[in-house]
């Protein structure tokens, strides 16, 4: 078997915004994939498909049992994905066969390609508040700790210049807010990234959580990707600033979140994402924002405006 067997998506050449190990890391992936296939006995059953960091296959092992090779860039986020799968033993998420950390690589249980996103954005809001029953459990101590994250960001969003493209009412909030939070933050196994496009129907149960981002935190952290993903249904719908709000009570009451901090980690998180975004482009050396990070900028101002009364 060589590595033309597998041909990684041209689209995955695209994706910006990678640091310098992204390149060596795709080129390198034919034959890293080659070498998993051929280590754990795997056959591949169907084309690649990819997300934003990471190749996933459709193989089935030596037993004929379907499943899915997951070959993800190494980097922070995808570090701990492993563990947190691992700890939920398939109960809300995907089940692990079988991990190398060291490669990040996953042979996990293959779901079905359809995802949440057929479901009206409220619908999808409530399904997914469901899981968080199942997948907030106690975290496994490797995880890294949201507080040390929020602390970071809050110094980070202090450290924007004043004249930076996001207004400092909601920077200067989102700072505090972050630093309030922090103490107590720890201890819940969080997915962190888990919305419409991160569950998928399965066999065994209607929906399975993918692809976390794993933080030792704090459930009422989990609301804002909800309220970000799917955003052209929510300007569609005329009314942006009572369907962000929608989407928002929905998933608190369905999961019986504390509404008062879920509200400020939209905050925090909508902020963060605004500061991402500057830092980037400072990163880049860009005098101002191109029209793609503007209106994630954008996004993130308005969804930050929309969920305070």
């Amino acid at each position: 078997m060589t590595a033309a067997r597998i041909e990684v998506p041209a689209a995955m050449s695209d994706l910006g915004d990678r640091d310098e190990t992204w390149e060596p890391w795709l080129r390198g992936l034919p034959a890293q994939v080659d070498a998993l296939l051929r280590e754990w006995d795997l056959t591949l059953d169907g084309p690649a498909a990819h997300g934003q960091c990471a190749l996933v296959l459709p193989v089935r092992t030596d037993a004929g049992v379907p499943a899915a090779l997951k070959v993800t860039w190494p980097h922070a986020e995808a570090r701990h994905e492993h563990l947190a799968l691992q700890h939920w033993h398939g109960n809300g998420a995907v089940a692990l066969l079988r991990a190398d950390p060291r490669r990040f690589a996953m042979l996990l249980e293959r779901a079905r390609t359809t995802a949440l996103t057929t479901l009206d954005d409220v619908a999808a809001c409530a399904v997914v508040g469901g899981l968080y029953e199942r997948l907030h459990v106690p975290a496994p101590p490797q995880l890294d700790r949201l507080s040390d994250a929020a602390r970071d960001w809050a110094d980070r969003l202090i450290a924007l210049p004043r004249d930076a493209p996001a207004p400092r009412r909601l920077v200067e909030q989102a700072a505090s807010l972050a630093r309030d939070l922090a103490p107590g933050a720890d201890g819940t196994l969080v997915h962190t990234d888990l919305h419409d496009a991160n569950v998928l129907a399965a066999d065994r149960a209607p929906w399975l959580a993918i692809d976390p981002k794993p933080l030792s935190g704090d459930p009422a952290f989990e609301v804002a990707p909800l309220l970000w993903n799917r955003w052209p249904e929510v300007v569609g719908s005329g009314d942006v600033r009572g369907r962000v709000r929608y989407r928002l009570w929905t998933v608190v009451d369905v999961a019986g979140l504390d509404p008062d901090r879920a509200r400020d980690w939209v905050v925090v998180r909508e902020m963060v994402q605004a500061l991402w975004t500057i830092e980037a482009s400072e990163r880049r050396r860009e005098r101002t924002l191109g029209p793609a990070a503007q209106e994630w900028v954008t996004r993130a101002v308005t969804i930050a405006k929309a969920v305070q009364d």
